[in-house]
């Protein structure tokens, strides 16, 4: 398909807006561009508008992100429009102005940009337009800055109604280039694609350039006594501490994964005398606070708090913060407004630390803590120059249970089976390691990938997906330290740890005459005293998350059945058996489940088997190597080879839900060898 020169424009200009985090934010803003195209229908040229759909991203938009509208049928809606009280209504208009099928459905901005006469217009939320949106004197600030190039507009919820009012401010200023919108951010427009980008950021850095000169030196007030930031090891230290702690309260209502933020402008904001009551007046941008919610929690101690006092007091003030939540959705809430979607916080900060953010899946998380950046820079440029004033209390209620809103909350995919869950595999560079970290990953998890090779473990996590699905971790399981800083790099990436599979292992085939200390102590150190360390870190993070958890051991047919000469082997094995029954005695009254999977003849792309496990093998049983894979289905029920990926589909049947009331059940994964039939 030929893309038209306003589309490549649009497309191209978009881009490069919406790589800026400061411009606008992820998912937040809208361009649009009008032009001529055929009508299929009658081959007239036609005059359309192009405008970035409900829910696409700037940064990374195409043409399928793009809304295709008839303009004339558009701005015929004015005629037609109803009134503020039934505006909702308009957006379900707009589907009788599309152009063909395809493409995106129409964002709430949309009457903004057709109903202004621009060929061009862009929708931002850029850092330095909202410091002065949301200046209490913003509209005197605007004329100081811009004088009449660019006009204020009263705070509006997006809609219709507000594309009318900044269409007729626009033709009421013919010298303008665009608008500051109270409370919210920045629309301008142009002749052209250049001119009306070249217009957008004119007023962002005319903007930013008159906060930096005439804005105070410490618009936060100065450095609170006692709570500077915390020496990097320290900070890092006590966020690893405190992490499983606030997600797990964040997790109240529903699963949440966690990101954490310690960056100097975050830190900086968090030292300084006004961080409380900033805080407590909340985001303004709509886009700020539908990921932020409508205020953070904040710790109101020092960083050097012992490490109890500060657990005690956040769970105070996570009581403290449902109630005041619902206390706020009751001001509010109409007989026609949605139920309340949560009460616990999406923004958690604490002085000295960082800032911990939280959401359905990681990018939200990740998105949620940028949002909040924004946000600060936001309220800086505001103090700087004046006093931060957001939009009111009930506007923002208004915006988060907006009918649309739930409607496009209903429109989400259904959550896959491990969603919001944290996953740590040891092992996980190869072989069924990498296997299951595979499948937890494509079944909606958050996965850690370790392992002692550690470019492996990066080459997994990069398959998977990258940081908002997987990270590595290099981690020697023989090691309690390895193993304490591999849980503290978990629960800072994701926020907590939820599921822990123990796979890391290796096998050494000797007669019991042969088998040295040094092979029988390997042996025991990686599969017998690992799993018991890593089970401890895991259940030390779960039971300060107090949300419960998974720990599956892949144990081997080898733990039951007593085959030639295997005794450190499966002596370990057996070691890691009777682990899963005591653990899951032991952990149970904290909702941890621990289970076991125990596979047999795993030859193909296992690391153990490839790693001279399988000429071992091989040999005791007379096969060639080659061959020890079908050797050992032969010998099964099932006359059926055991793969990799079988393994992986037993641990997620364990952890998936549907096994909720199961704990210390060993599952055979071997195509049936009777001689290992538990019982």
């Amino acid at each position: 398909m030929t893309v038209n020169s306003p589309v490549r424009e649009l497309i191209t200009r978009s881009n490069r807006l919406g790589a800026d985090p400061t411009t606008t934010n992820y998912a937040g803003g809208n361009t649009s561009a009008k032009g001529t195209a055929p009508d299929p229908a009658t081959g007239a040229d036609v005059q359309l508008m192009w405008v970035k759909g409900s829910g696409g991203d700037l940064g990374t938009l195409t043409e399928q992100g793009l809304a295709v509208l008839r303009l004339d049928r558009l701005r015929g809606l004015a005629d037609v429009y109803p009134g503020v009280e039934r505006e909702d209504e308009m957006v379900a208009a707009f589907d009788y102005c599309l152009h063909g099928r395809g493409g995106a459905a129409p964002s709430i901005d949309t009457a903004m940009h057709g109903l202004v006469e621009a060929p061009h217009v862009d929708h931002l939320h850029p850092d330095a337009g909202i410091a002065i949106a949301t200046a209490a004197d913003g509209e005197a600030l605007t004329k100081e800055i811009f004088g009449g190039r660019v006009a204020w507009v009263p705070w509006r919820r997006p809609g219709f109604q507000l594309g009318l009012d900044i269409a007729a401010v626009a033709a009421a200023n013919p010298g303008a280039i665009g608008v500051i919108l109270g409370g919210h951010g920045i629309t301008a427009w142009g002749a052209t694609s250049e001119e009306c980008e070249r217009n957008s950021r004119t007023i962002i850095e005319t903007a930013q350039r008159y906060i930096d000169a005439k804005g105070v030196a410490e618009p936060f007030g100065p450095v609170r006594e006692g709570f500077a930031a915390l020496p990097d090891g320290e900070r890092h230290a006590r966020a690893a501490a405190l992490a499983p702690v606030v997600r797990g309260l964040a997790s109240t209502d529903r699963r949440q994964v966690g990101h954490f933020t310690d960056t100097p402008l975050v830190l900086d904001f968090l030292a300084r005398e006004k961080l409380g009551a900033l805080a407590e007046l909340g985001t303004s941008c709509p886009d700020h606070f539908l990921r932020t919610k409508v205020a953070p929690m904040v710790l109101d101690l020092p960083p050097t708090a012992p490490l109890d006092e500060v657990v005690a007091r956040l769970r105070t003030l996570h009581a403290e913060y449902r109630e005041s939540y619902a206390a706020y959705y009751e001001r509010h809430a109409t007989p026609d407004s949605p139920a309340m979607r949560g009460a616990d916080p999406a923004i958690v900060l604490v002085p000295g630390v960082g800032m911990f953010s939280f959401g359905a899946n990681k990018q939200t998380a990740r998105v949620a803590g940028e949002f909040y950046v924004n946000a600060i820079n936001v309220m800086r440029g505001a103090e700087a120059v004046s006093t931060y004033a957001p939009i009111p209390e009930s506007e923002k209620f208004r915006i988060e249970y907006w009918a649309l809103e739930e409607a496009k909350l209903a429109r989400l995919p259904k959550p896959k089976a491990l969603a919001g869950r944290v996953a740590l595999v040891t092992g996980g560079g190869s072989g069924i390691g990498r296997a299951i970290a595979g499948r937890l990953a494509a079944e909606g998890a958050c996965v850690v990938v370790a392992d002692r090779d550690g470019p492996a473990a990066a080459a997994v996590a990069s398959e998977l997906g990258g940081n908002d699905v997987a990270v590595p971790v290099t981690v020697d399981v023989t090691s309690a330290d390895a193993i304490a800083a591999a849980f503290d790099a978990a629960v800072l990436a994701f926020g907590g740890v939820d599921l822990v599979v123990n796979n890391a292992g290796l096998s050494i085939s000797k007669p019991l005459l042969e088998t040295t200390e040094a092979d029988w102590d390997v042996q025991h150190d990686v599969m017998a005293r690992g799993s018991f360390l890593v089970s401890r870190s895991a259940a030390r993070a779960m039971i300060a998350q107090g949300i419960g958890g998974d720990i599956v051991y892949i144990a081997s047919k080898n733990g039951v059945f007593a085959g030639p000469n295997n005794v450190a082997y499966g002596a370990a094995k057996a070691d890691q058996a009777h682990q899963v029954r005591l653990l899951a005695a032991e952990l149970g009254e904290h909702g941890i489940r621990v289970n076991g999977v125990n596979p047999d003849g795993v030859v193909r792309g296992s690391g153990i088997f490839a790693g001279g496990w399988g000429a071992q093998r091989a040999a005791v049983y007379g096969v060639p190597e080659e061959e020890l894979g079908a050797f050992y289905a032969q010998r099964t029920l099932l006359k059926k080879e055991v793969l990799p990926e079988h393994v992986a589909a037993a641990v997620f049947t364990l952890t998936a839900g549907d096994l909720a009331h199961t704990t210390g059940l060993h599952i055979p994964v071997d195509a049936g060898v009777a001689a290992a039939f538990l019982r």
